[in-house]
């Protein structure tokens, strides 16, 4: 228990450091010197000294929201496998996972609507059109590792893809971490789906539901979005890839496990830079084309364990 909360504590501390390097990356590969990796500490130690201002339109749910999605996301963090491949199994599986990150959305939606500001609705229909399509990929692609080793807990998922040969899931992982790679840079509001470096009203999705937030409000909304990201990269890495992560708790297998995550967690968020320096976001009516080619590679990725099975 004692390594579960520490591994919680872990993905909330380097949230900020993994935003810092994409950004940091991004300007790299855009020639441009950028900011200090360590600058979206900065910011949220600014942004948790003011005091927050609320609309006089706000009702109590805009209030509560922040400390809602900080909630969801701190005890969806204890469901994931991050140095150690047993998680909370207890506590809940990749269903309860998928439903408190649908919680936090839904309340997000909620406070950018309560304020009666156009651009929150802007935002919050334009979430909910993605996400249509968005929740049943992820479910699916991590539906398709639990067959694979037979339970819906994500580390016990780890547990056994860790100790399984690379030939019985190489078919059904490959196609399932497409489908949620991609699932990964539409629920974190990032190109081609968004752009987090804009506040423009014509392209803006998630931050469009945050313009009401500020002070101390505004960083739990952030901090809680960094988390997000950090929580959909330590999935990809450690129950699609888990190969690496510590199956008990000796000192040297923890800490293979860490280094091995922080190292995966690392290129993934090189390539998420690359992917944003690469690309320019696309048409909004554009996204179901590739959300759809998303769903397709999960539900091939479920197909592909019993084709394989029956063969």
């Amino acid at each position: 228990m004692i390594v579960e909360v520490l591994q919680t504590i872990l993905l909330v501390a380097i949230a900020p450091l993994i935003t810092g390097i994409i950004r940091k990356v991004k300007a790299y590969l855009q020639s441009r010197t950028g900011p200090s990796v360590l600058q979206p500490y900065r910011d949220l130690r600014k942004l948790f000294s003011k005091g927050s201002v609320v609309s006089k339109d706000a009702s109590w749910v805009f209030s509560i929201t922040p400390y809602v999605c900080m909630s969801a996301i701190l005890v969806a963090a204890l469901l994931v496998p991050v140095v150690y491949a047993r998680a909370f199994g207890f506590v809940g599986d990749l269903i309860v996972l998928i439903y408190l990150l649908s919680m936090m959305r839904f309340f997000m939606s909620l406070s950018a609507l309560d304020t009666g500001s156009a651009f929150g609705g802007m935002g919050s229909s334009r979430e909910m059109y993605i996400s249509s399509i968005v929740e049943p990929t992820m479910l699916l692609s991590i539906f398709a590792m639990a067959l694979v080793a037979g339970t819906t807990s994500l580390g016990d998922i780890a547990d056994g893809v860790a100790t399984n040969g690379w030939d019985l899931v190489a078919p059904t992982l490959l196609l399932a971490a497409a489908a949620f790679f991609i699932a990964t840079l539409a629920e974190n509001a990032r190109v081609p789906f968004d752009n987090p470096a804009t506040h423009l009203e014509l392209t803006m999705i998630h931050e469009a539901m945050l313009l009401e937030y500020s002070g101390k409000q505004l960083a739990l909304m952030e901090i809680s979005s960094m988390t997000k990201l950090i929580i959909f990269l330590a999935i990809l890495s450690n129950v699609f890839f888990p190969w690496g992560i510590a199956t008990d708790l000796t000192v040297l297998s923890l800490a293979g496990g860490l280094l091995a995550f922080l190292m995966k967690v690392l290129v993934l968020a090189v390539l998420i830079a690359v992917i944003e320096s690469a690309m320019a976001k696309m048409r909004l009516f554009r996204l179901p084309n590739i959300l759809t080619v998303a769903f397709i590679l999960s539900l091939l990725a479920v197909m592909s364990f019993y084709i394989l099975g029956a063969t």
